[in-house]
């Protein structure tokens, strides 16, 4: 409900003076397009995590936000060489929440936030992120970001003042509408209490003068836009809601309160020419895309693509996919801005099934669980299960474990058993010519031979691995791409297992260990986005340069491997089979 005259934008029309940038939306226009078509003009390939808000220590979720970025910023490295990745990640550090949590330590704002925001930095440092880019939004290059941002949109037309009652969050900084809350009774005290429908968070009525932007403008090309553009926001539920919610002929949308009473909000971007009033905590946030680029660009577009705007992918958390689906693709039609490319949002993790809360005390600590299970470890069972993106994981040390034992068992023990000894032992009875992994392959080496033939499954599927998962990771399909990669490793290991290299003719030992040593080669490369500290541990052991780790190289035969050396690839207890460690007396 608002009070008081609102200036609706019918001078400016739907369209008038705004254009719809349809070409600038979606990744992959046929749901994945390969991402060389940015490399063109060498635009920097630009990735951004949400700007976490460090109300708060990090939790599990800042660390899968990350690990998620993370993963496709390198895959893009390794995929376009040539072309720059510039990633960004940082703190949102305004706000309401921000200002009561710093006055109830007793601590000044500014103070309270160097504190929290260094953990957020070490976070990443301790993830092994590859971000290019920490931004804080206390720095002075965003103020004047901001401050620039909200003066262009004045300049058009497009905020006023205006009085705004609703139901505000303090959680989720923001104004919710009747038909965005839900009453219900409190578990605790059984009084009724009003919550926000989208988040469950708890909501007041209040009403007060705010400024306003014509978000209501927006709608139509918004809309236009995502019709055009179906791939830009992935996956498609998340793109089906942020249509549905623009197409619905009987809600409307509404003006965007964005600013708050400095009497009530002090800690943030006063106003420009007004500072009885604070920008609004979310169109701060927001602009920090901008500002990683450089912006307000002062030779104009060309400065911002050198920046890398527009954002080529953009992961956040579905909480806040309005805010990144809507409010801030319609500020950017504003200003004739071209919009993010594609907006990868995923679900949440839980704990024992349950929402992670400080009250019920099942916050899962990210720095706990690195340390626990490794960096790799807690990398892998974030891609593994939470890759979808979808629903809701959760996160659980039992099935940390489990996963960190199958890869642990895939990966490092299979190394550890093709570079044992006692094959070592029977390679060196082997006589030349020694065959090719093309002879290997083929029909004609050792027809007939049932044992060999497991040798040659494999090779068979090693030929189409890396594309394989090139294209899953390029459609953002990173649990179906890690899928791939480790059906590859169990039939690796089941071949291994059925040949007995440690026990047959030295042919059979140099063709299993040729092809145990292609498979570990390809699927080492193709795990460096996911597990990069490990997968480099193992390309250094299989002898493989430098130059020939990027994803060319990950076709059959295409590397070479040379001096290799057993090592133990993970912490922890490495298993061999009982048959192997009769014929190495013992050893594992």
């Amino acid at each position: 409900m608002v009070f008081g005259r609102v200036l609706r934008p019918q001078a400016l029309g739907p369209t008038r003076g705004l254009q719809v940038h349809g070409s600038y939306g979606g990744l992959y226009p046929a749901h994945c397009r390969a991402m060389s078509m940015h490399g063109k003009t060498m635009k920097p390939y630009y990735v951004t995590t949400p700007i976490f808000y460090p109300n708060a220590v990090p939790h599990i979720g800042h660390l899968y936000s990350l690990v998620t970025a993370d993963i496709l910023a390198r895959f893009q490295r390794l995929t376009h060489p040539h072309q720059p990745v510039h990633f960004l990640t940082g703190t949102d550090e305004h706000g309401l929440k921000i200002q009561k949590a710093a006055r109830d330590q007793g601590l000044g704002e500014k103070e309270f936030c160097d504190g929290i925001s260094e953990r957020f930095r070490y976070l990443a440092k301790r993830a092994d992120i590859s971000h290019t880019r920490f931004i804080r939004t206390t720095e002075k290059a965003h103020h004047d970001a901001v401050t620039h941002l909200w003066r262009e949109l004045d300049a058009r037309g497009l905020i006023y003042k205006d009085t705004y009652a609703g139901w505000y969050s303090v959680t989720d900084e923001c104004f919710y509408t009747e038909a965005q809350i839900t009453r219900t009774n409190d578990p605790t005290t059984s009084h009724e209490i009003v919550v926000s429908t989208e988040t469950g968070s708890l909501v007041s009525y209040s009403s007060e003068e705010t400024y306003k932007f014509r978000l209501s403008a927006f709608r139509t090309q918004l809309l236009h836009h995502f019709l055009a553009n179906p791939s830009s926001i992935q996956p498609k539920p998340y793109y089906d809601q942020i249509v549905r919610q623009l197409s619905d002929e009987d809600g409307e949308l509404e003006d965007l309160s964005i600013s708050r009473p400095r009497s009530r909000l002090e800690w943030g971007v006063l106003v420009p020419g007004d500072e009885t009033h604070t920008i609004y905590v979310w169109i701060d946030a927001l602009t920090v895309y901008l500002t990683g680029t450089g912006y307000p660009w002062a030779d104009g577009r060309e400065a911002g693509e050198k920046g890398g705007w527009p954002a080529d992918l953009q992961i956040i958390g579905k909480d806040i996919l309005r805010f990144h689906a809507i409010y801030f693709p319609a500020i950017l039609l504003a200003l004739s801005l071209p919009l993010p490319k594609t907006l990868l949002t995923h679900a949440h993790w839980t704990s024992n099934q349950k929402k992670m809360s400080k009250s019920l005390g099942n916050v899962a600590d990210p720095i706990e669980a690195m340390d626990t299970f490794g960096i790799d470890g807690v990398r892998y069972y974030m891609a593994r299960v939470g890759g979808r993106f979808q629903n809701d994981v959760d996160w659980s040390s039992k099935q940390a474990e489990k996963h960190l034992d199958e890869i642990r068992s895939l990966l490092g023990n299979f190394f550890l058993r093709i570079t044992s000894q006692a094959i070592r032992s029977k390679l060196s009875l082997m006589t030349d010519p020694r065959p090719t992994l093309s002879e290997l392959s083929s029909s004609t080496y050792l027809p007939g031979d049932i044992t060999h033939e497991h040798n040659r499954q494999v090779l068979v599927m090693l030929e189409n691995l890396g594309s394989s998962v090139r294209s899953n990771l390029e459609c953002l399909e990173v649990a179906e791409a890690l899928d791939q990669i480790m059906l590859c490793l169990k039939q690796a290991n089941a071949a291994m297992t059925s040949t007995r290299p440690w026990a047959s003719d030295p042919t059979i030992t140099y063709a299993s260990y040729t092809t145990s040593l292609e498979t570990l080669r390809i699927v080492g490369l193709c795990l460096q986005p996911i597990i990069p500290s490990t997968s480099n541990k193992l390309l250094d052991a299989l002898g493989i340069r430098s130059g020939e780790r990027t994803w060319e190289f990950t076709k059959l035969g295409r590397g070479k491997v040379e001096n290799v050396k057993g090592v133990a690839l993970f912490e922890g207890k490495q298993i061999v089979a009982k048959e192997e460690r009769k014929i190495q007396g013992g050893r594992g």
